[in-house]
């Protein structure tokens, strides 16, 4: 924070201290061009200095203040389209401000050629007109700089996210689909082989379509719910033939959220958690009820287990944190993550994205 004001500080003053020395400079240029202009000017050096230096402090506090009002009125970038009139309205009044304070400041002190005195309204009036281009220079070189610090923060998140799916991959072959999952099933198909062939054949579908989508979380970003819901049926009915009867699972899908993306995993992270910290845990086992609805302009993912929540949350786990992270990463703090303990038993872990 302190970086931020000392670099608003160091521009504030360097924008100010650059426009003295080309308003300077042009005089000086159009002094010399003009000898007549030039003897007459001598004279009224002292006066002009006075004046100018008075248009560098009032446009260094008047900016600032405006700036001020930008940040209470909560407009700083990046800003709705509707709002851009707020800030020309802002600078509008700051620049006619501006000028008025100038044009007293020089009418009381009495800064000006006798010779070509105007009424305060007039000078005030050249001055706006003169006044109006700078502070809206102020205004855009102000939000470009936000909006190129807010595109730089993208690309720095947009590495992060991309660093951390790179890491998401490998450790979800090694965490999610861990090898005891991946043996379990084995061993599962391996026992269906003679009993059941059809269904061992489906296992083994079932099995290349979850390693098949967690290779793939590397590439893709987001997949649709539907895609997601199958890869966690997949899982669930793998896990049927280990658990049988132990494992419940009911769905309650809102058909109108299976197009909606979500990033790939996720949910089945949640699943597994579920089964690897509640449903497990059991001595009877228990159910395991997934959950998706539209609210207002958030899709909302739920997944119940039976269980209690001390031994179902583990902070250093790799699927509560890396949940976290990814959707911090994604979506800020517009997305929500929730796990909590529910009466009789009941853990619900519960997702909240922004479409």
């Amino acid at each position: 924070m302190k970086s931020k004001h000392f670099t608003y500080w160091i521009c504030q003053l360097s924008g100010w201290a650059f426009y003295g020395l080309a308003m300077l400079f042009f005089r000086f240029v159009n002094t010399h061009n003009n000898l007549q202009q030039a003897a007459q000017d001598k004279n009224f050096t002292g006066i002009i200095n006075k004046r100018l230096a008075i248009a560098i402090l009032f446009g260094l506090l008047f900016t600032h203040f405006m700036r001020f009002v930008i940040l209470q009125l909560k407009l700083h970038p990046p800003i709705a389209k509707k709002k851009w009139f707020y800030i020309i309205g802002i600078a509008v009044i700051t620049s006619y401000l501006y000028s008025v304070t100038n044009s007293a400041i020089v009418e009381w002190f009495q800064w000006y050629n006798p010779s070509k005195k105007v009424s305060l309204q007039q000078r005030s009036l050249y001055n706006f007109l003169n006044d109006v281009p700078i502070i809206f220079v102020w205004t855009s070189i102000y939000y470009m700089w936000h909006y190129v610090q807010i595109s730089t923060r993208n690309e720095v998140d947009k590495i992060r996210l991309e660093s951390l799916v790179k890491d998401l991959e490998l450790k979800t072959i090694k965490s999610h689909i861990n090898p005891h999952f991946i043996f379990n099933a084995l061993n599962s198909i391996r026992a269906l082989v003679d009993e059941n062939p059809a269904r061992a054949r489906t296992a083994i579908t079932e099995l290349s379509n979850i390693l098949r989508s967690s290779m793939q979380v590397e590439k893709i970003e987001m997949v649709p719910l539907e895609r997601e819901l199958n890869i966690v049926k997949d899982y669930l009915a793998l896990e049927y033939i280990r658990f049988e009867e132990r494992l419940q699972v009911a769905y309650y899908i809102d058909d109108d959220t299976l197009d909606y993306g979500v990033p790939p995993m996720m949910l089945q992270t949640l699943v597994e958690n579920a089964i690897k910290h509640g449903i497990s845990t059991q001595l009877l086992g228990g159910l395991i009820t997934i959950q998706s609805s539209i609210n207002g302009n958030n899709l909302i993912l739920t997944v119940k287990n039976s269980g209690k929540l001390q031994s179902t949350h583990n902070p250093d786990g790799f699927g509560i944190s890396g949940t976290e992270n990814r959707l911090n990463l994604l979506y800020g703090k517009k997305a929500v993550f929730e796990l909590k303990e529910l009466p009789n038993q009941i853990v619900e872990a519960k997702i909240i994205i922004p479409f």
